[in-house]
């Protein structure tokens, strides 16, 4: 049996946001997957992060507050969390007497997204990401499919589906013949990152593959629709939003520092052929590695 972690980095509306929209299925061996938690623990306990959760978008931000303390580096953990928090409440203080209280909403509710990792400076929560990307890299028995979507290559003619459907389909097709491939009674179980606004279209996406296939393969192996998790509590979603972030990161700005750690863990065929993954430009001719070899 197959678990298989999803997670999406960026924007799926075409109009806005990032210029991509990447979705990642990360799947493990069901047999393995105490020793790989067990594994991703080992590394959050020795950044002080313990069983709090992984966010790569929040974890790589610059937080302006901890560059307007002396000496931040060269103090210890408790110190930094009270310097920090000193900072910021004086933050929210000037920008509700200069913006209002709804500004002053919004930023401490920014706050409260990276409030776990201010004890780090950006280096060690870089170095934090970059061992837990070796560490999925090193999985060999993992497998990671991933779609890619160039949003800038529609222009003013529409996708035929909107990119988290078309993504979400392309990651069932290619997670269902590898289990195939596996050959014997495989079974895999999708675990989605928990969205209210896609569970319901995505649990009847999937209905429909189990009745009418996808546009490529037939659903044998693949049982349920979707289970969605809460990815403060579920290690496997988060290190899907890690390889999902990475793989846009990559497509958008050419950054590999994540990106060639966890890419050796993309489905290959036979040949070498990275036939996990998908980098789609609508016919805009790409040289980046993802598109050479697929």
């Amino acid at each position: 049996m197959y678990l298989c972690y999803i997670d999406e980095s960026g924007v799926p509306e075409i109009d806005c946001g990032t210029s991509h929209f990447v979705l990642v299925g990360m799947a493990i061996e069901a047999w393995d997957w105490k020793r790989q938690d067990r594994a991703v623990s080992q590394v959050k306990n020795r950044h002080n992060l313990y069983n709090l959760e992984v966010h790569t978008g929040w974890l790589t931000r610059r937080y302006i507050e901890q560059e307007k303390i002396a000496n931040f580096e060269t103090l210890d953990a408790a110190t930094r969390r009270a310097q920090v928090k000193k900072e910021r409440d004086a933050q929210l203080v000037r920008v509700a007497a200069l913006k209002g209280p709804k500004e002053a909403a919004e930023l401490r509710k920014a706050y409260r997204k990276t409030e776990a990792y201010v004890h780090l400076t950006r280096g060690q929560r870089l170095d934090f990401l970059r061992e837990l990307a070796d560490l999925i890299g090193s999985w060999g028995n993992t497998r990671l499919f991933c779609d890619s979507i160039d949003k800038t290559s529609f222009g003013a003619i529409p996708p035929t589906r909107p990119p988290r459907e078309e993504a979400f389909m392309q990651i069932v097709s290619r997670f269902e013949r590898y289990l195939d491939n596996k050959g014997g009674n495989q079974i895999g179980l999708l675990a989605h990152d928990n969205d209210e606004t896609s569970a319901d279209r995505l649990t009847q996406l999937m209905r429909h593959f189990h009745f009418s296939g996808t546009m490529w393969n037939d659903i044998n192996h693949i049982i349920e629709t979707p289970f969605f998790v809460d990815s403060r509590l579920n290690v496997g979603v988060q290190l899907a939003d890690l390889c999902a972030y990475a793989i846009r990161r990559y497509c958008e700005n050419g950054e590999t520092d994540l990106f060639d750690r966890i890419y050796p863990r993309v489905q290959r065929d036979r040949d070498g052929r990275a036939v996990g993954i998908r980098h789609y430009a609508r016919g805009k001719s790409c040289g980046c590695r993802i598109c050479l070899d697929h």
